[in-house]
């Protein structure tokens, strides 16, 4: 544990086999829904040049993917100040300050989308799952932005990523497994289709915690492919899927 004068008492994490992350004790800790959206992002673009992640958090998505593509630069926007300030620690401990730009602000704030440059193959984010109203007061500042829709939910995250997205690029994102149709009005206002859903069981014969969805700018009417992952048995041992997820990030 790090007594940090700044974000209070911090810890220090394995994100990949090389990358480690500073995460507040207790604040927004990254999870499985990180993992699983990199995990998507990777294989619907391995070979992407340019990733935009909107609402990165302390950078648990762009960090894993900026290890799995080493060849790729990044650009990264986010809102609030705790979390910016572990996202820049954390991007500067990896060593890839390089190849990765990083922005404090607001991802539906028009001088700010303008900072973030246009034409990403990937685009990524994971938004809050849940409507204000949702969290408790004495809930921790920076774990209630980081869930609740203070700063609007999937729809502003589509929007944004339709300004600055590729012709040919392709967007994924995260959420509540009830959003899905919220993601598929957000994408057809936003000129996109919805591609592929993969809906996330935190545990055999439960229901899906989280979905991600592909998206992309083409208009085709196809129904988008579907498939899940499933975390832990009906025992709660790692399943195939949990193995593989760590596997992706080199920990299995």
């Amino acid at each position: 544990m790090i007594d940090d004068d700044v974000l209070g008492p911090l810890t220090d994490d394995a994100l990949t086999r090389d990358f480690r992350v500073y995460q507040r004790a207790k604040g927004h800790r990254f999870s499985s829904d990180d993992l699983a959206t990199a995990f998507v992002a990777w294989h619907a673009r391995p070979s992407a040049k340019r990733v935009l992640d909107l609402g990165c958090g302390l950078g648990s998505v762009l960090l894993h993917l900026a290890w799995k593509m080493p060849d790729a630069t990044f650009v990264g926007i986010e809102a609030q100040a705790m979390s910016f300030e572990l996202l820049r620690r954390n991007v500067a401990r990896a060593g890839i300050a390089h190849r990765v730009a990083i922005h404090h602000g607001d991802l539906r704030d028009d001088d700010a989308i303008e900072k973030l440059g246009r034409d990403f193959d990937l685009v990524t984010g994971t938004p809050p799952y849940f409507p204000p109203g949702a969290a408790s007061d004495a809930m921790d500042e920076q774990r209630a932005y980081a869930r609740i829709e203070y700063r609007g939910g999937v729809e502003a995250y589509v929007a944004t990523a339709s300004r600055v997205l590729a012709r040919d690029g392709t967007v994924v994102l995260c959420g509540a497994a009830l959003a899905n149709a919220r993601v598929q009005d957000a994408a057809a206002s936003a000129g996109l289709a919805l591609h592929a859903r993969c809906d996330v069981i935190p545990r055999e014969r439960e229901p899906p915690l989280f979905s991600v969805w592909t998206l992309a700018r083409d208009r085709v009417a196809s129904e988008a492919r579907t498939s899940s992952m499933t975390l832990r048995d009906a025992a709660g041992e790692r399943t195939a899927d949990a193995r593989a997820l760590r596997a992706f990030s080199g920990l299995e």
